[in-house]
């Protein structure tokens, strides 16, 4: 990377521990949304693997984690298998296409988060009979995770649909970014992609100083009105990828 790279890979995943440190979540949308811009997206998720863990990893700890493993195993062993297994986008044609695939996640995501429709009511357990719908989760989830290194859709809005207390949602979706995180590392690995390196280091430090940053910032706006910027630049960046990768 040239000087200019290693600026921009800062200010990213920099951005992105803001993100993050604001709402709980959002640290590979917005770093793998941007980076997109110039890299192919399992480029850029080789970059997010380490700061994204590192951050995830402390959303883990918590008093629920035996009833959210019970009732979200469906969904992060079928998220996990489908992640490493699906097939490898290799051709020029095939990176544009996730590219492409990147945008309109952001795009679908960012409609989502603005209109915030209303979800159906999952919170009861339903033991044996909730892990298909668990696990058709988990399948899409993996399928966009191999192809555009996010994994919010359609993971985030099932985790709403339980309707989970904010610190049960904070435990979840520590433990579910997680598993996906691994998954996304260990395909990434069988790519031969390289995950540690000077530039993951790099990414990992920006990323804890913007969790700092973010973390402050959350104390002195409306979580509402971020989340609803914070929407409206994914659309933005969404359609830039399509743009992009037309």
């Amino acid at each position: 990377m040239d000087a200019w790279q290693v600026f921009a890979v800062a200010a990213v995943f920099a951005l992105a521990g803001v993100v993050k440190g604001a709402t709980g979540m959002g640290l590979p949308t917005v770093a793998v949304s941007l980076l997109g811009l110039w890299m192919a997206p399992m480029q850029a998720a080789a970059l997010l693997v380490l700061p994204s863990m590192a951050t995830n990893l402390a959303q883990c700890a918590g008093p629920h984690w035996r009833t959210l493993s019970a009732r979200l195993w469906p969904v992060w062993l079928a998220l996990a298998v489908v992640t490493v297994a699906a097939p490898a986008l290799q051709h020029t044609a095939s990176v544009l296409g996730a590219q492409r695939a990147l945008g309109a996640v952001l795009v679908v995501y960012g409609l989502f988060g603005l209109c915030r429709p209303v979800l159906a009511d999952l919170s009861r357990p339903v033991g044996w009979r909730g892990v298909p719908i668990g696990a058709v989760i988990g399948v899409t989830t993996g399928f966009v995770t191999a192809v555009t290194a996010v994994f919010v859709m359609p993971l985030v809005p099932y985790l709403q649909a339980l309707r989970l207390d904010r610190e049960t949602m904070v435990q979840a979706l520590g433990m579910s970014f997680t598993v996906a995180t691994l998954a996304l590392a260990l395909r990434l690995q069988g790519a031969d992609h390289t995950l540690l390196s000077p530039w993951s280091a790099l990414a990992l430090a920006a990323a804890c100083a913007g969790l700092r940053a973010g973390a402050r910032l959350r104390q002195s706006i409306s979580a509402l009105a971020f989340q609803r910027a914070l929407f409206v630049v994914f659309i933005g960046l969404g359609a830039a990828n399509l743009l992009h990768g037309a």
